[in-house]
């Protein structure tokens, strides 16, 4: 983190920001408790690479750029890794007598000198920025089948170890380091769910990672009731109850990052089933640009939000990235003149400024009874959870009609769905049509990875089965609607290019990294207003919908593949019915 006197001098000197828009930025971070840095950055009034390239340019020290450059494990160690995260320092490369270092603070004279001193190497400095030598700093933990933990483990036990050496043995294992190792590489690999399955005669552990269950290890089935145990104790659960289900929660802070685990544990055949829902505590809402809308989509949107009142609806199977979406629309109404009320189950993110409460059946305290509580807390804006029932979908239509900004989800598989679903919760039509401003109906697809992406043209048969997912439209008519330049607009299909990931080791071989949204969304008009009041059908509303320019979620799938975010069978993958 730079000094606020030299982050100043460069904001003013190189950013064109004045001393009034110094003083509204500082004060708006310090609203958000979060650095003046953090903010320009998050709030995209300043790139992280560009204000680094400038302190790189001011202090005469070159800059590298360490995302996507492999790095040697064994140089990476040369610095000693509890040091390394202190001092925010990383090396890169080594030669005879120099070791190439990179940090935020070149002028850390005090640190450099320490190296010099413990390596027997001069140190040449590099300014990076801090989210690259974050990455980095995640390097110093290979795969988890590498761990020393778990390796020390597996080398203890093998196929001929005796019953009473396992006895030993399961009693003078380390069990909080194995879970301790579980847990950090799951955040480290990026996994949002941790899962830990026991069968006959070993333990397995798969994480989620990218939406996908990927297995990353097996142990010994004598650590079962002690990494049980163990996830028990965090979660404050009975220990001694193994025939019913339980549900807990833990934090945990890992590298300067607060982490909270939400954990089921699930009575199975072998024992206890373990699925770790792993959440950042202190993550930041996405803007929808880097949700992935689409510009003239996300002016729909950005427009339904400036409403004073009525209902945005998010729809889409579990684990579709609805939570997220509506954080980060809370996010954008998030203002100190704003009073947000939410009611959420669980609550997954405690973001500052916005009241938050969970929803506790046992107590009666549900959706609707929520929802009607806090009508009487003069809200600005509420978001429910989930709009599950009849009540629950009558007291949210009540707040949107008098005047609050509404925000929910429903489970349907488009957004013209949404519509019908409700009138068949006996919510009269014409105040559906009159209170719902917009639904977004939204799958997550996987990203390709940028290290190993690669042009490829579609084969016949896939031009077939395009061309009949597609519906009369062409992939030019798509990109030419939602003003996308693509340099294949004058090609036939066949001469288009497309790309997929051929695998590679920071993708872990899938081809795949990360994650974006691909959405469909309805814009409730008057026109549309008069078709719900006739009950029309869900693909009435459909048809009605994409004659008036709404793109589905396979065309906007479509859009992103062809202009290289995700690929064909991805978007194939999660929008086939």
């Amino acid at each position: 983190m730079l000094a606020k006197s030299i982050l100043e001098n460069i904001l003013k000197n190189n950013f064109s920001i004045d001393e009034k828009q110094l003083k509204q930025y500082t004060k708006d971070a310090k609203e958000k408790k979060i650095s003046l840095e953090e903010y320009l950055t998050v709030e995209n009034i300043v790139s992280e690479e560009n204000l680094y390239k400038q302190v790189s340019q001011d202090s005469q020290i070159e800059y590298i750029e360490l995302k996507g450059r492999e790095t040697n494990p064994e140089i990476l160690k040369i610095i000693p890794e509890e040091f390394a995260h202190e001092h925010q320092i990383v090396s890169f490369q080594k030669t005879e007598n120099e070791l190439d270092v990179a940090m935020l603070d070149p002028n850390d004279i005090q640190t450099i000198e320490f190296l010099r001193r413990k390596t027997g190497l001069s140190p040449k400095v590099y300014i990076a920025t801090p989210s690259a030598i974050k990455d980095t700093l995640r390097k110093y933990h290979a795969n988890i089948e590498n761990d020393e933990v778990i390796m020390q483990l597996n080398d203890e036990i093998n196929a001929n170890t005796s019953p009473k050496d396992l006895k030993k043995i399961a009693e003078e294992l380390p069990i909080i380091n194995i879970v301790n190792s579980i847990l950090e590489h799951a955040v480290l690999e990026g996994a949002s769910d941790i899962h830990i399955e026991p069968i006959e005669k070993e333990v397995l552990v798969r994480y989620r990672i990218d939406g996908i269950l990927k297995q990353v290890m097996s142990l010994p089935k004598l650590v079962q009731n002690g990494i049980t145990a163990r996830i028990k104790i965090l979660s404050e659960l009975k220990i001694d109850e193994h025939m019913l289900p339980q549900d807990g929660r833990f934090k945990i802070k890992l590298n300067d990052e607060k982490l909270s685990f939400r954990v089921s544990v699930m009575p199975v055949y072998d024992g206890e089933k373990i699925v770790m829902r792993l959440l950042h505590e202190g993550q930041r809402a996405l803007s929808l640009e880097n949700l992935g809308f689409l510009p003239k989509i996300q002016k729909l949107v950005e427009e339904s939000i400036d409403k004073p009142h009525g209902m945005i609806l998010v729809t889409g199977p579990t684990g579709s990235g609805k939570t997220t979406t509506l954080y980060s629309v809370l996010g954008i109404l998030n203002k100190p003149t704003v009073n947000i009320c939410t009611i959420e189950d669980p609550i997954e993110y405690h973001v500052a400024g916005i009241n938050q409460s969970q929803i506790n059946p046992k107590a009666g305290f549900t959706f609707a009874s929520g929802l009607r509580a806090f009508l009487r807390q003069d809200p600005d804006v509420i978001m429910v959870g989930e709009i599950r029932d009849k009540e629950t979908a009558e007291v949210a239509i009540h707040a949107a009609m008098t005047g609050h900004l509404v925000l929910s989800t429903l489970h349907t598989n488009d957004a013209p769905t949404t519509l019908p679903r409700l009138v068949d919760m006996d919510i009269p039509p014409f105040l559906v049509g009159f209170t719902t401003n917009i639904i977004i109906a939204q799958r997550l697809v996987r990203k390709i990875c940028s290290s190993c992406k690669k042009e490829y043209k579609l084969s016949a048969e896939e031009i077939k089965e395009l061309e009949k997912m597609l519906n009369k439209k062409s992939i030019k008519d798509l990109l030419k609607e939602q003003d996308i330049k693509d340099p294949d607009l004058q090609k036939n299909i066949s001469e288009m290019t497309f790309y997929r990931g051929e695998g590679c080791t920071k993708c872990g071989t899938t081809g795949y990294k990360g994650r974006l949204g691909i959405y469909e969304v309805l814009v409730v008009d008057d026109d549309l207003t008069k078709l719900i009041n006739e009950r029309a059908t869900a693909q009435d509303i459909k048809n009605f919908a994409e004659k008036n320019g709404m793109v589905n979620l396979f065309e906007d799938g479509l859009i992103k593949a062809k202009s290289g975010v995700t690929t064909l069978e991805e978007v194939l993958r999660v929008t086939k019915e």
